[in-house]
């Protein structure tokens, strides 16, 4: 009878204990594994008809990829590239259309690779992003009206920006909302996120991404920022404590060429709708003083 006893107990307890494995390699690699799967699986959100005054437009990318956009030129000859976050398109940035042109700034609103109606394909941590970003530059540097060239990314359009800065000093001037981290060497920078119990689970998404894409992981962050002359002015959504970390370490290793504005207890890319009439103040103040204070032309 004790045999049996302890026969069942036996039974329970290896039951329960590949059942806690199973839990465990769901959450610890399924799930990364998953959210990196989703992350190039192909979805392109509907573009609408363009704003008023806006044109459709399209280039090619060095690789030959086709990406489109909507362009309306300035009226103080500062253009603005505009850049949606992941899974969007420009359609979903129609709201910060509206604040630029109210101040007089063109704007180049454009559908990131895989996304919206550019072609390619999708990354929706935008690893190919430098690419589209000077195809955005060199389309601007060869109209005439376009004088000074500054750059507007939310979320992943926020990272894309600040990845291509080294790159592309032509813009001068660089605003991102939301920008956090999309691979490793950047989640790394932050010293809170370097033990492996910490980004075990990002870098297996990571290797998911980089495995069924093909593409490599981007220049950090950082890295580029570092090497760039461009002025940066960063928001935050207060009530998300990772998104506050790296904003406050990109500022506190930039310094002065850094604004930094954590929008109290908004969450991610809130800022804007919790603060609409201050989030317009401290972004055209910051493209004014950087993109109008001389006639300076953007590099060429």
């Amino acid at each position: 009878m004790m045999a049996k006893k302890r026969s069942f107990l036996s039974r329970v307890l290896r039951g329960i204990g590949i059942g806690v494995g199973v839990i465990i390699v769901l959450l610890y690699l399924g799930l990364p594994a998953g959210f990196g799967a989703a992350a190039v699986f192909p979805g392109r959100a509907a573009v609408d008809r363009p704003p008023e005054g806006f044109r459709e437009v399209a280039f090619r990318a060095e690789d030959g990829v086709q990406l489109k956009g909507w362009y309306r030129p300035p009226e103080n000859g500062a253009v603005i590239i505009l850049l949606h976050g992941a899974g969007g398109s420009r359609d979903s940035v129609r709201s910060y259309v509206k604040i630029l042109v109210k101040h007089g700034y063109g704007i180049l609103a454009l559908d990131l690779r895989g996304h919206g109606a550019s072609q390619g394909k999708t990354n929706r941590l935008g690893w190919q992003g430098t690419l589209d970003v000077g195809a955005a530059v060199n389309f601007l540097q060869g109209l005439g009206e376009v004088r000074r060239i500054g750059g507007l990314g939310i979320s992943m359009g926020g990272e894309v920006l600040l990845g291509a800065a080294s790159a592309y000093p032509a813009i001068r001037a660089m605003a991102a909302d939301g920008a956090t981290r999309r691979c490793t060497d950047e989640l790394l920078a932050l010293e809170t996120e370097r033990p492996l119990v910490r980004n075990f689970t990002a870098r297996v998404m990571y290797a998911t991404v980089q495995l069924l894409s093909g593409d490599p992981q981007p220049k950090p962050l950082l890295e580029s920022m570092h090497a760039s002359g461009a002025q940066i002015l960063l928001i935050a959504g207060g009530s998300n404590a990772l998104e506050v970390s790296f904003n406050q370490m990109f500022k506190d290793t930039l310094g002065n060429r850094v604004d930094l504005w954590i929008a109290p207890e908004a969450g991610h890319t809130q800022a804007y709708a919790l603060y609409p009439e201050e989030y317009e103040q401290r972004l055209t103040k910051f493209f004014d003083q950087t993109l109008l204070q001389d006639d300076r032309p953007s590099d060429h």
